[in-house]
């Protein structure tokens, strides 16, 4: 048996409405081990981000298996898979997807809490000065940048400590500038953690920074070469 932190197995997703039937992955295969980075890529509705969803459980296939930690995630149960999320997965998402109406410290907390952490407040304090918004506790998503929703949005995901982090074009909605910082740290809190980084992104220069590269082209999946452009 793989020791493989994710392994995608025959994985295809096809969606049938009154204009026939589309297939937006097909036989999708790959392994991940764990501690490694690896870029998705393709073109704009290539099914980058489908693929991700179905990694999360968030989606279902239509045909093969997604095994974490060697859990085959669509034997599961809804209600079960949504625990073994909640335990193995962390989420990056361009949107930010912070709770208005909660704190940066009570966002980050979220989790925590919902794992039944006792020490959710001080755990997500130290993960908030980490990120360098040791100042930023008891702000609001609105008073925040869009870099520092990003950076509370890092500490929510990697406070759990989690097997895997799933990002979705985390930099999409900032400047270069400000991309460029989120993903420096983004790669350093992923090192410091051991964490199987899996990104999603349009972007060649960050998908450049993963150790591996996967495109997706008419639904298929194919790795780049390391030396590839």
């Amino acid at each position: 048996m793989s020791d493989a932190i994710i392994a995608v197995q025959q994985l295809s997703k096809s969606v049938t409405d009154s204009g026939g039937t589309l297939d937006i992955l097909r036989d999708v295969e790959f392994e991940l081990q764990r501690g490694e980075t690896v870029a998705i890529v393709g073109a704009s509705g290539s099914g980058k981000s489908t693929l991700l969803a179905i990694l999360a459980g968030l989606d279902t296939p239509s045909r093969g298996r997604v095994l974490l930690a060697g859990q085959d995630l669509f034997a599961l149960a809804e209600d079960e898979r949504a625990e073994w999320r909640a335990r193995q997965l962390g989420f990056v998402f361009q949107s930010f997807q912070l709770l208005t109406h909660l704190s940066a410290l009570e966002n980050v907390m979220l989790p925590l809490e919902l794992a039944g952490r006792r020490d959710a407040r001080a755990a997500a304090t130290r993960m908030l000065q980490r990120v360098g918004l040791g100042e930023r506790l008891g702000h609001y998503p609105r008073l925040l940048s869009g870099g520092e929703q990003q950076r509370v949005a890092l500490a929510r995901a990697f406070v759990v400590e989690p097997a895997v982090l799933l990002a979705d074009e985390p930099t999409g909605s900032l400047d270069s500038a400000t991309g460029d910082r989120i993903m420096a740290l983004m790669f350093e809190l992923n090192r410091e953690q051991g964490t199987t980084l899996v990104l999603v992104t349009h972007d060649r220069e960050i998908a450049r920074r993963c150790e591996r590269r996967i495109v997706i082209e008419a639904g298929r999946a194919r790795e780049l070469p390391a030396e590839a452009g």
